[in-house]
């Protein structure tokens, strides 16, 4: 029972990875011992997290624009040019727009909608084959989708697209989960609700205060929050764990009273 959350010598690969819950997820790994690759279309910022995390162990950048097909690929080869098995894929890259309905571009529907489903599909299709190389019945490999109390829930703000692709990515996750269980791999989601981060800003400005006051536990998320669910559904604790949505988000979807 003692190594029911060893990580020591996993792989791992998190997309957005540079900031906001990707980042907290990939320093859990880190710093449990997972040689941890986190990607981002930003260079820049990808490089800079992955010095930062680099001083608790090892963390590789590779920048890649998961919304073309052309990225996706350039971000496969990568990885297996430099590894023989994946234990570990968390498709975390995301985008959301916000507009009023009257207002709402096609071409934001179609960015949400690309990057948020489409992406994280066809970048687990061409990982497929390092997947099932890390994978056994006793130890499978992991795919962890990041969804959102967005796709459970309805918020308030004008982010027509965003609910609804959160909402497909939580099932995605469980078709995943079905199809891939023959090979080893589990496929589970995390649904975050608060957490501070460059995406959540907007809301925290509008209504940050009310949510938290909505909240049972009162309070918005904190990085270890996102750090320790991701650690369990990657480590032999979650073994025979698949095709669920954990909400984490304080309480907020499923212990909230009602008026």
């Amino acid at each position: 029972m003692k190594g029911l959350f060893d990580l020591e010598g996993k792989v791992a690969l998190v997309t957005g990875g540079s900031r906001g819950i990707g980042e907290m997820i990939a320093e859990g790994y880190v710093t449990h011992g997972v040689k941890t690759y986190i990607t981002a279309r930003k260079a820049d910022a990808c490089d800079a997290t992955a010095k930062r995390l680099s001083e608790f162990g090892q963390c590789i950048s590779i920048p890649a624009d998961l919304s073309t097909m052309q990225g996706i690929a350039h971000l496969v080869d990568a990885i297996q040019g430099r590894e023989q098995q994946l234990d570990i894929l968390v498709n975390n890259a995301g985008a959301t727009w916000g507009a009023a309905i009257e207002e709402f571009p096609e071409s934001a529907w179609d960015k949400v909608m690309d990057i948020n489903v489409k992406s994280p599909f066809f970048l687990t299709k061409a990982l497929l084959p390092l997947l099932e190389n890390a994978a056994s019945a006793e130890d499978p490999a992991r795919v962890i989708m990041v969804g959102s109390i967005d796709g459970l829930n309805v918020n308030r703000l004008p982010t027509f697209s965003y609910g609804p692709s959160k909402a497909a990515v939580h099932h995605l996750t469980r078709t995943l989960a079905s199809h891939l269980a023959g090979r080893h791999i589990t496929a589970n989601a995390i649904a975050p609700g608060l957490f501070p981060s460059r995406m959540t800003a907007a809301t925290i400005n509008a209504m940050g205060d009310q949510i938290i006051a909505g909240t049972p536990l009162r309070r918005a998320g904190k990085p270890s929050d996102m750090a320790g669910v991701a650690i369990y559904l990657a480590s032999p604790a979650a073994s025979f764990i698949t095709g669920v949505v954990i909400p984490v988000d304080g309480g907020l979807t499923g212990a909230r009273g009602t008026l």
